[in-house]
């Protein structure tokens, strides 16, 4: 990928943005649970319902929050949605019951689930054609580093050395609050520019909306990551106490989640370019509907180096999959690149519905079992195949330069 030496900067924060305001103070949250349960007397279908909050919280704010990129540009919405998120996250770590972990988490997910809507609709302005899915998976990459990070150094580094899961959730709090002060002063006179010419009037918001409803590829866009997300929610929420209680340590538990963010890290950016040069956006995420079917569901099955090699195997695609089909639907024919921040927001709420649901369902069926869980998500991954089959190709190639 050629990048302009003024794009680095923008592109820079905007990675950065993922990591340190989106990444981390989520993925914190699966590895903190034992110590957050028995502090707070959680039971395992309440600690489902707490994670999945941050679905919920998206499923009502991913188009708005869409909108509001396209109405007001991204330097001041990322500005500001990075120092709300800092301040409603550190918030989770004051709650002293259920009820009030629940309510802050709530609101920690609705700031946080308009960030990556507003980053890629960024980039969308920032690059086009081929360059666009490497630049996409650059900030994919953001996304994945932070989604290691949180799992490695939360519970078993930051914790110990902070005084516990409320100190660390105020730390990453003030993190997200200085990436927000850095959009706020930015200032580039080209984006300023780019923003007023992508600032919709009210009668293009309703034509918007109206030609998005009738964009049947997005709708099956928004299905497959409806499922993906589910399946990928449900499992990083669950693996770690999954294998605490099968016996291995808080190390090795939690390690075995940071690999599977690691791997996914490394992986993005080259599967995102190769999809750029070979076309192959579909086949790309079939393969990673494949990875997920088996990675998850033989789980059960496995025990000490096989878990980590369905780990690996699962997570390959991981941040890939989010990349590339991303770059599908801004590349999708009448709506992806006319109305960027509304195209993101629509399949965002699919995304955040299967963040919603599936936690709690999976975690439910480990009364019966505690490998059920694994199967139920393993089956969604099936399901994504199901939904991308009837996308044809020519809609995706159509506004490639």
């Amino acid at each position: 990928m050629s990048m302009p030496t003024h794009k680095f900067y923008p592109l820079a924060l905007a990675a950065a943005t993922h990591t340190f305001a989106a990444a981390i103070p989520f993925s914190c949250m699966p590895v903190l649970f034992a110590e957050i349960s028995a502090d707070l007397n959680l039971s395992i279908v309440q600690i489902g319902v707490v994670w999945g909050m941050v679905g919920l919280a998206g499923v009502f704010v991913s188009l708005p929050g869409g909108i509001l990129g396209d109405r007001f540009g991204v330097n001041r919405v990322l500005g500001l949605l990075c120092i709300l998120g800092g301040v409603a996250g550190a918030a989770r770590g004051y709650s002293s019951n259920f009820f009030s972990l629940t309510a802050t988490v709530f609101a920690f997910g609705i700031i946080r689930a308009m960030m990556p809507i507003n980053v890629h609709k960024a980039v969308g302005l920032w690059f086009q054609g081929r360059d666009l899915g490497a630049a996409n998976g650059v900030v994919s990459m953001g996304m994945g580093l932070g989604l290691m990070l949180g799992p490695m150094i939360s519970a078993t580094v930051l914790s110990p050395l902070l005084g516990g899961w409320k100190a660390v959730l105020s730390l990453y709090g003030a993190v997200s609050i200085f990436i927000g002060v850095l959009w706020l002063v930015r200032k580039n006179k080209e984006d300023r520019n780019v923003g007023r010419a992508e600032q919709p009037h009210t009668a293009q918001f309703r034509k918007g909306i109206a030609d998005l409803v009738r964009a049947k590829t997005l709708w099956l866009i928004g299905l497959a990551l409806l499922f993906r997300t589910g399946s990928i929610t449900g499992f990083v929420g669950y693996l770690p106490l999954y294998l605490r209680n099968a016996g291995w340590d808080a190390a090795h538990a939690d390690g075995a989640l940071a690999a599977f963010y690691a791997i996914s890290t490394l992986a993005v950016i080259p599967i995102s370019h190769l999809s750029d040069r070979v076309r192959a956006r579909k086949t790309m995420l079939f393969l990673a509907s494949t990875t997920g079917i088996l990675g998850i569901g033989l789980i059960p099955l496995a025990e000490g180096l096989a878990v980590w090699a369905l780990v690996l195997a699962f997570g390959l695609f991981m941040d890939a999959f989010m990349s590339v089909i991303i770059t599908l639907a801004q590349e999708t024919k009448g709506a992806g690149l006319t109305y960027p921040g509304m195209t993101l927001g629509l399949i965002f709420t699919f995304s955040q519905v299967g963040s919603f649901i599936a936690p709690p369902l999976g975690n439910s069926l480990s009364s019966f079992h505690p490998g059920l869980p694994f199967l139920f998500w393993a089956l969604l991954s099936l399901f994504i195949a199901v939904a991308l089959m009837p996308i044809k190709e020519d809609a995706r190639r159509s506004s490639h330069s």
